[in-house]
């Protein structure tokens, strides 16, 4: 009999053990998941926007309204609805939604994408003359970028913020950087200018 109760009992823990190591499993498989489901840095319009835009030079303007979005909502500046505004609304979607971190971590993220995109053009025709009309929008509008980081940077405390900023200073930076190396634009493209 008491053989019977200690192999119950040994039973008994193995289970118990079994059930506390399953336990754990999930919860630690709901974690990685819960990591694994990032935030995208596009709006699904604006995505949208992205995959119907095959012109390099189209494209980076699209990344960079999208930035410029997130930096009106950051700044304060988002401009009261209009007719242009309600077009705008229609054509872009809402407004995107988070916090200050998460928007300038979309930021980020869309500076990586619009420089990404450049890249793959580049490989494939490193002469294609909207590499270079394309890097001069991302500059510029970087430059804009930089300064209003540092405004945002000398005004916050949150250590995510913080991390999201110098991550755009970063890609801003790089764009910066392989722009101020480009050659003057010449008579013949500012002509074919749309």
């Amino acid at each position: 009999m008491f053989h019977q109760l200690q192999t119950k009992t040994h039973f008994t823990l193995r289970l118990a053990r079994l059930v506390s190591l399953l336990l754990a499993l999930a919860a630690s498989l709901s974690i990685g998941i819960a990591g694994a489901q990032k935030r995208d840095h596009l709006t699904e319009k604006e995505m949208e926007l992205v995959r119907d835009s095959q012109i390099l030079d189209k494209r980076i303007e699209i990344f960079i309204k999208a930035a410029d979005r997130r930096f009106a909502i950051i700044t304060g500046t988002v401009k009261p609805p209009d007719k242009k505004s309600k077009k705008d609304e229609e054509l872009w979607g809402d407004l995107p939604k988070g916090s200050r971190a998460e928007l300038l971590s979309d930021v980020a993220g869309i500076l990586d994408e619009a420089i990404t995109n450049i890249d793959d053009v580049s490989r494939r025709d490193e002469k294609n003359p909207l590499i270079s009309r394309s890097l001069r929008k991302l500059t510029t509008a970087s430059n804009g970028y930089v300064n209003q980081l540092t405004a945002l940077r000398n005004q916050t405390k949150d250590d995510d913020e913080i991390a999201a900023i110098e991550r755009v200073l970063e890609n801003a930076n790089q764009i910066i950087e392989v722009g101020s190396n480009l050659p003057a634009p010449s008579q013949d493209s500012k002509k074919t200018k749309p």
